[in-house]
């Protein structure tokens, strides 16, 4: 008699091994039985975010979303900065204009026109006041933007739109400097945005200011459609090569 299970031999055989037609012990070599559930190809249970699970999938859409939207917000609040920056020095810039004419004496005059003799011996010469005079109005924007140093920047505290105001009175008045933010940054920044404006829209501002027109800040640095609102209502288009001021 045989060892039962031995090589070869045609006894019993240990149930559930290899080949053996007796019990299984489940899971064991090609066993139908129990299976880890989540193994490989099991159709039982699956951990949830594991390959093609569902658990996670409807997640991925709303979080994205969300990505793109908190991306959306960066350039909506550079460029509302931006407007606010350029608005507050078109306005800053206009305040020191008017202010630096209304310092000149209205009885002093300068001579305008060509001092060339015509055929009669007469001269096409005029005098008109200095202080709105086109020389003294291209004297003044060659240094005006050199008062932004006097001045700083202001959040509303309910939308964060900037503002910009004095720090530094004309006459010495005590100015509210609550909540207002002056250094460096803001200085520099100010005054790089009005020595733009004053550079690219130096002939709409001398027409502005020689021909003494009202609400100049509000025709001048108000948002327009594209374009600069120019005297009267009507339209004054930039000099060439100069972008469409949309300030305020």
């Amino acid at each position: 008699m045989r060892i039962p299970g031995s090589g070869g031999a045609p006894g019993m055989r240990i149930p559930g091994s290899c080949g053996a037609p007796g019990m299984r012990i489940p899971g064991s070599c090609g066993a139908p039985g129990m299976r880890v559930p989540g193994s490989g190809g099991a159709p039982g249970m699956r951990i949830p975010g594991s390959r093609g699970a569902p658990g996670m999938r409807g997640r991925i859409p709303a979080l994205l979303g969300l990505a793109l939207a908190l991306a959306s917000l960066v350039p909506t609040a550079g460029a509302r900065r931006s407007q606010d920056l350029h608005c507050g020095a078109c306005r800053a810039l206009v305040d020191e204009l008017e202010w630096e004419i209304a310092q000149v004496d209205p009885r002093k005059t300068i001579q305008m026109g060509s001092f060339r003799i015509n055929p009669d011996g007469s001269q096409s010469v005029v005098e008109v006041p200095y202080a709105r005079s086109e020389a003294h109005l291209t004297e003044l924007l060659e240094r005006v933007c050199e008062k932004m140093k006097e001045y700083g920047e202001r959040a509303d505290p309910a939308t964060q739109r900037k503002s910009y105001v004095r720090v530094i009175s004309h006459d010495g008045t005590k100015m509210d400097l609550a909540g207002v933010k002056f250094d460096g940054d803001v200085t520099s920044s100010l005054k790089f945005a009005c020595e733009s404006i004053a550079e690219e829209y130096e002939d709409e501002l001398i027409e502005f200011l020689s021909h003494e027109a009202e609400n100049v800040k509000d025709r001048l640095c108000s948002k327009r459609t594209g374009e600069m609102g120019g005297l009267g209502g009507s339209a004054a288009a930039p000099r060439a090569g100069a972008a469409p001021l949309v300030l305020g």
